[in-house]
């Protein structure tokens, strides 16, 4: 999703400093647990900003959003079932509602991934189940760096990726890589080493994995298997 016309959510509470910092941003919605009053009258007094459609939610400051967006979401009657249209009729499926526990994931590599890595691949792999296959998704802790999309080759995604949190401004450096399918082949994985990227999470399954997995090792990465692929069409 483009920043440009797009939605930022907050899980604390929205003050006046944080909107005087979005004041140059073209958003369409801003959602949060609450709207300080200095906030709510530079929305009002900003001819930008008057037209974000301001949106609160039933979270306490510090809240966890993607707790509350699961617990939301798996409590919803209906939502367990995904409906797209083809040609002549709908496709109804199960909706990608599995979770994956990154510290029992399986270690391909030689090297462990640290705690802080594993915080990362856990972050890095709840954000690329929500992003268009072929997807590789760069990421810390608390932060997604770069994210490539709906590429029809999974290394055009990691070079999409690295290019746009060059684009950004965001280093690459230090962080860790998510795949929301196997890597056919090492090319990707290489691609991600090369702009910084310490540690990977993806599925596994490929006939090349031992290829792949050489590759990590070759880069002094650490590599978790998921064995569980998100493919978002």
């Amino acid at each position: 999703m483009s920043i440009f016309g797009g939605i930022v959510a907050f899980n604390r509470t929205l003050d006046g400093a944080t909107a005087e910092a979005m004041q140059d941003l073209f958003l369409e919605v801003v959602i949060a647990p609450r709207i300080a009053p200095a906030a709510l009258a530079l929305f009002a007094g900003s001819k930008r900003l008057q037209q974000v459609r301001l949106l609160t939610l039933d979270l306490t400051d510090g809240d966890d959003l993607f707790a509350a967006s699961r617990r939301a979401w798996h409590g919803a009657a209906g939502r367990s079932r995904d409906v797209k249209r083809v040609v002549g009729g709908f496709l109804v499926q199960d909706r990608d509602l599995a979770e994956v526990e990154v510290a029992a994931c399986t270690v391909a590599t030689a090297r462990k991934p640290t705690a802080d890595e594993l915080a990362a691949l856990d972050f890095a792999w709840r954000i690329c189940k929500h992003v268009k296959s072929n997807a590789i998704v760069l990421a810390r802790a608390d932060q997604v760096v770069g994210v490539g999309a709906g590429q029809m080759s999974r290394v055009d995604s990691a070079r999409l990726a690295v290019m746009r949190a060059g684009n950004a401004g965001l280093t690459t450096a230090r962080t860790v890589a998510a795949s929301d399918a196997f890597f056919p082949f090492r090319d990707g994985l290489d691609v991600v080493a090369a702009a910084g990227a310490t540690a990977v999470i993806q599925p596994g399954g490929s006939i090349r994995d031992a290829e792949v997995i050489a590759a990590a090792n070759e880069h002094g990465m650490a590599m978790i298997l998921s064995g569980q692929r998100h493919f978002r069409h």
